[in-house]
């Protein structure tokens, strides 16, 4: 029997229940795999009148997903308004998303798909990592740094070399290193989760027209042309480093099947502007399958029926390609 995905709802309060619940009534016009929803029951009511059914074990999600949403609930959550997000939410947050990610470590779940949620309110109760990403790789025993974070969309997939760092930190940060780590990583996902046999990556440079030659910048020079040199050494089909505004346009991203962007800005501006609708977060290097649409919470238009549901449906649809594929590798 396959295994169905938990989706953690994220913030009771954002738009993560609405979104999952919508991905469900849509799930044979997109051929979603069966998945469950992991959170407070109560806050897909308060955002949705579909048929919900509480489950109190994953394998019963088989039996109640061509009916009714299947919710595994975590404790109560307390007053749930949505667009209103409080310290009780961020527990219930916390309490979906640990639970979601043991299921999945521990095999009961096929992968994981995790909602949007709210870092400030997570921080307010004690939560020390940076992202969701961070938590999922400890829990998984992966070290911080050897979980790639992946943005994925129909026609164009990239990883930020560094992410949410400042500008001025990323010349420090951005070390050869951590360009192979990154690549290798890439590479490997890119096989195993997209089944590419032979990924072809293309790098960035840091520095408009990729420095011109050290003219303005010696970051190409110093560390990302020695760490494609490695790369290519390994076999890894590799290019740059590019200049990073020509990397995208429809010819460009024809001859790569991932682009590896030094700075957060140069991979989530162009992802989301040809993908904000359906881009998924997925990350690479971990023991299991973990995606998230590529969105927040957007407690603004949470509980107002606005929700595009198209992100997690992607979500969904690709880890539930993924794990096939792992399985089938297996």
């Amino acid at each position: 029997m396959t295994l169905p995905l938990a989706v953690s709802m994220g913030d009771p309060a954002g738009i993560g229940p609405e979104v999952i619940a919508k991905a469900w009534a849509s799930r044979d016009a997109h051929r979603l795999p069966c998945f469950f929803a992991v959170g407070d029951v109560r806050a897909v009511g308060a955002v949705w009148s579909g048929p919900v059914e509480r489950i109190d074990d994953p394998a019963r999600a088989a039996a109640v997903f061509g009916r009714a949403l299947p919710v595994l609930s975590v404790a109560d959550g307390g007053s749930i308004v949505p667009g209103r997000p409080d310290t009780e939410g961020a527990d219930c947050t916390l309490q979906s998303l640990e639970l979601a990610a043991g299921l999945a470590r521990s095999g009961a779940a096929a992968g994981l798909v995790t909602g949007p949620v709210s870092k400030g309110e997570l921080y307010r109760i004690g939560f020390t990592y940076p992202g969701q990403t961070e938590f999922v790789a400890e829990r998984c025993g992966v070290a911080r740094e050897n979980a790639v974070m992946m943005l994925a969309g129909p026609t164009l997939r990239v990883v930020p070399l560094t992410i949410h760092e400042a500008i001025a930190d990323v010349p420090r940060l951005l070390t050869t290193e951590l360009v192979v780590a990154r690549a290798r990583a890439t590479v490997r996902g890119l096989m195993l989760d997209f089944g590419i046999a032979a990924p072809r990556l293309a790098v960035a440079g840091l520095n408009p027209h990729a420095g011109e030659g050290g003219a303005i910048g010696r970051e190409e020079i110093d560390v990302l042309a020695p760490a494609i040199a490695r790369l290519r050494g390994d076999g890894i089909d590799i290019v740059g480093p590019l200049a990073a505004d020509t990397m995208f346009h429809p010819r460009a991203r024809a001859r790569y099947d991932a682009a590896l962007c030094p700075t957060h800005d140069q991979a989530l501006i162009p992802i989301k502007t040809l993908h904000f609708d359906d881009g998924v977060n997925i990350t690479l290097g971990l023991p299991i399958v973990r995606t998230s649409p590529d969105h927040g919470t957007a407690f603004d238009i949470a509980g107002e029926d606005r929700a595009e549901p198209g992100a997690m449906i992607a979500a969904i649809a690709m880890a539930g390609q993924a794990a096939a594929r792992r399985a089938a590798a297996r």
